[in-house]
């Protein structure tokens, strides 16, 4: 859920925070006096355009940050905004890993847009650049904003055919079809793999049998390279490895003065010393062990120096081995390791095209055999989808009556696509707001209001198309939704039916609702009031928070009669909050 939104010399807005709750958070205020400018700035951390006439005038650049929280605040009825109903996943892990960005696993993510005046523009995830397609990606994840001229989610064919399933919970069925479709395109890759032209099988077979053929004749052992450079070493230093080894010797054990006897003189004197005086026994052991090692260093110098003979064949043959491994490196793997295992594949492979008439015919059966599995399952699927379509619709045009749209067609049409994932069927969802006029796909509808409140039909009707459903069900889409003229050309009984299609989408899903009407007003869990006022001779906008039920009475007498608030105004306002809280 959105958690806060902090706004920065953004138009009239010079600095401004705000803290959103689970819930229905409702935005109020006079004519202009920026709300809908909140809402344009939200945006801006989605992705949407931006440009450097909306930076505040005198200051260099604007910004904005908005908070998003895995976990919402407990509602009444125990549930909260939290993690993907099901999957125990945060919503947007999947998108930092596709990303390569880190912090996926924390519970908060902060998306910030940057607009400076030079008209450079820049947006962070969590302080990581990220790109605008990147952020609008992740935004569907999050969000949902219905507004005029804002993208909407469910334009996307896609995001249709998700809802319609979703309200016929025919998403295990959905995930069978995409089960049974992953294992027939497997299939058919083999297959064609296995088909290619005969020429091409002979070719490939050549190939793979001389890669083969040159790998085993390597009899590669594993660190030989390593060992043969460590002998090449020797052999290219012959006489300064002997120089080394005779004086290292010698010194030790064959000059005048070596080592060894020295250590045998003065153990003898030691043995004498410590008859006399015990102190020195103890130096008897430790000389005696020094004397030893010195010995048997001796005698490998010796036989070392006995295994030094000068051999250039052999020094050629480690020189002809090294360059077979290489080039085999450079071939088939940075490794001793990588050139086996690509051996076995490469085997394998061979096997493959050697035995393709045998394994050609065994794929085929089994391909034929999972796509009529496959039809099978696609065309219930899609049987189920139509009957399921025809009660969806109805309960759409059942919820856009009640909130004044009740001349207004809706269809689900449906069309035969390819076979994929979620089946075969393409739907598009149509709508005529006037009648005599023939339906046309949602992004034709042209009115911001209409849109809106069909976008709310559409998500409550998704939501209670089922028993014991509530419109939370709808929040895998996003988890947030902002309703941006959703009163527009609507009044009286109208909003109040829109108040409580808001209040019951809210019950789960976090919603925010830009609003003139106190009949939507009084429903919201959260009450925050937008005003506009001048201070030092500029204008600002600020966002006070109603949080006592006599704000907020105040505030819906003034959405009723304007500047005169009356006792009796205010009693009214206080009603209908009552009466709001009675039918929540």
């Amino acid at each position: 859920m959105l958690r806060e939104l902090h706004i920065q010399n953004y138009a009239v807005i010079e600095n401004l925070s705000l803290e959103f709750h689970a819930g229905l958070n409702l935005l109020s205020g006079e004519t202009g006096s920026g709300k809908s400018i909140l809402v344009d700035a939200f945006v801006l951390t989605l992705g949407g355009r931006a440009s450097p006439e909306i930076i505040r005038t005198g200051a260099e650049r604007a910004s904005v940050t908005a908070v998003f929280t895995a976990d919402g605040e407990p509602r009444d009825n125990g549930s909260r905004t939290a993690r993907r109903p099901g999957t125990g996943a945060l919503p947007w892990t999947a998108w930092f890993r596709a990303n390569g960005l880190e912090g996926g696993e924390e519970p908060e993510v902060v998306l910030r847009r940057e607009i400076h005046s030079s008209g450079r523009s820049r947006l962070l995830v969590n302080d990581q650049t990220v790109t605008a397609a990147a952020v609008r990606a992740l935004a569907r994840e999050l969000v949902e904003v219905h507004s005029q001229g804002e993208h909407v989610a469910l334009y996307q064919r896609e995001a249709q055919l998700e809802l319609l399933d979703q309200f016929a919970e025919l998403e295990a069925a959905v995930e069978e079809v995409g089960r049974l479709f992953g294992n027939q395109s497997r299939l058919d890759r083999e297959l064609a793999s296995l088909s290619q032209s005969e020429q091409e099988r002979l070719r490939a077979i050549d190939l793979l049998s001389f890669q083969v053929k040159e790998i085993e004749q390597a009899r590669l052992e594993p660190g030989e390279d390593a060992q043969l450079e460590d002998e090449k070493r020797i052999l290219s230093n012959l006489e300064k490895v002997r120089a080394a080894a005779s004086t290292a010797f010698g010194q030790l054990y064959e000059d005048e003065g070596a080592a060894c006897a020295r250590l045998g003189v003065v153990e003898r004197a030691l043995e004498e010393l410590a008859r006399y005086d015990a102190t020195f026994a103890s130096y008897n052991e430790p000389l005696s062990g020094a004397r030893a090692a010195l010995d048997d260093l001796a005698r490998a110098l010796r036989d070392y120096l006995g295994k030094l003979d000068a051999n250039p064949r052999r020094l050629d043959e480690i020189e002809d081995r090294l360059a077979l491994i290489d080039r085999l490196k450079r071939k088939y793997g940075a490794t001793i390791h990588d050139i086996v295992a690509y051996g076995r594949k490469t085997c394998e492979q061979l096997a493959s095209l050697e035995h393709a008439d045998q394994r050609r015919a065994q794929v085929g059966e089994e391909l034929r055999q999972a796509t009529a599995e496959y039809d099978r399952a696609a065309q219930t699927l899609s049987s189920e989808r139509r009957t399921a379509a025809r009660k969806f619709e109805k309960r759409v045009r059942d919820e856009l009556a009640q909130v004044g749209m009740e001349k207004t067609r809706f269809e689900v049409h449906f069309a035969s696509g390819t076979r994929g994932l979620r089946g075969t069927d393409e739907i598009e969802l149509r709508i005529s707001p006037n009648p005599g006029e023939e339906t046309r796909p949602l992004e034709k509808i042209a009115s911001g209001g209409e849109l809106s409140r069909l976008m709310l039909a559409l998500k409550t009707a998704a939501g209670i198309g089922r028993p014991g459903t509530s419109a939370g069900a709808v929040a895998r889409l996003a988890p947030t939704f902002i309703f941006d003229e959703v009163d527009a050309g609507i009044g009286g009984r109208v909003a109040e039916s829109v108040g409580q299609r808001l209040k019951r989408l809210a019950r789960d899903a976090q919603v925010l609702c830009v609003t003139h009407l106190p009949q939507i007003a009084c429903f919201a869990d959260h009450h925050y009031y937008v005003e506009k006022f001048e201070r030092n001779g500029r204008t600002v906008t600020a966002v006070r928070y109603l949080d006592t039920p006599k704000e907020r009475a105040a505030e819906l007498a003034r959405m009723l009669s304007g500047s005169q608030i009356t006792d009796a105004v205010l009693k009214h306002a206080a009603a209908m909050l009552k009466q709001a809280s009675a039918l929540s």
